[in-house]
């Protein structure tokens, strides 16, 4: 089983009055990047959280988003600061005195101060909030992965069915090779011929040029790497797991013999195939990008 580093999951978990909805998302990246928005007063569950996630995902960026709300009619209380409400009237009664203005100090007008009256959250049984909040993040998770999971399927099977694509040129090519040489041979003789008419072909030379020009255009080893590579994929892909940086590290090596095999070639329709093969690597890395 592999996973796509693209999921999505959202859960909402109601209880005691209150309401969590967790919403998460990701996109591909190299290590694991989570980046969470949530209010405020949740901020001390951030390392929690985090730890929680790691459960779920080992890469990918991933966005979490957690709303709450409390329906508890009697979650805060009215707190009322008489010391800072004298000290206003202590103020206000010299500014009389000193200005010889009019006593009009209302008790409405003194509550309106600063601070005179606040507004104070009852506390928080954190470890009841936590389970609720644990409840959803682990409900979303569950969905975001199983996105992942199907995605995952998807690309599994797009790139098995792109390899063995990639193995019958491999064997185009492994099989068209060998009569490049002769056919160097044939047209070497008949240059040789052309220029020296009925002279006797010295076989020994002939041998040494065909025997350089094979050697300059070999792909014998960088064809078996390639097709070691190919079925090494195929495997991984089949094995499962968190395979995506292994398989990026892979497609690098099948580019590499790819590009060799393109250098050495003197032949079209080996160099066609070779381009091609290069094409399916591409694409074939791309999409490796997004598997966890």
């Amino acid at each position: 089983m592999i996973k796509s580093m693209t999921g999505f999951g959202r859960c909402e978990v109601a209880e005691n009055n209150r309401k969590f909805t967790v919403e998460m998302k990701s996109v591909n990246h190299r290590y694991l990047d989570v980046n969470i928005k949530m209010p405020k007063k949740l901020n001390f569950f951030e390392s929690a959280i985090r730890g929680e996630l790691k459960n779920y995902i080992s890469r990918g960026k991933v966005d979490l988003f957690i709303t709450y709300e409390d329906y508890t009619e009697n979650n805060a209380n009215i707190r009322y600061n008489k010391e800072l409400a004298a000290e206003y009237m202590k103020y206000l009664r010299q500014m009389q005195e000193d200005f010889g203005l009019d006593d009009d100090i209302r008790v409405s007008t003194l509550s309106r101060y600063p601070e005179v009256f606040t507004m104070e959250e009852q506390n928080l049984d954190e470890e009841e909030l936590w389970k609720e909040l644990q409840s959803a993040i682990r409900g979303a998770a569950e969905g975001f992965v199983q996105t992942r999971i199907v995605e995952g399927e998807h690309l599994r099977d797009d790139l098995l069915e792109k390899l063995d694509g990639m193995l019958k040129m491999v064997d185009f090519i492994t099989e068209r090779s060998p009569g490049i040489i002769q056919e160097y041979r044939r047209k070497l003789e008949d240059k040789v011929k052309e220029l020296l008419g009925d002279v006797q072909v010295d076989e020994n030379r002939l041998l040494i040029e065909v025997t350089i020009f094979a050697d300059k255009v070999c792909v014998d080893e960088e064809l078996v790497r390639l097709r070691s590579h190919i079925e090494t994929t195929k495997a991984t892909l089949l094995e499962g797991g968190s395979i995506g940086r292994k398989l990026d590290f892979i497609a690098q090596e099948m580019n590499r013999e790819a590009n060799t095999t393109l250098s050495k070639s003197t032949d079209l329709e080996i160099s066609n195939c070779a381009i091609e093969l290069k094409t399916e690597i591409e694409k074939i890395r791309e999409q490796i990008q997004n598997i966890e």
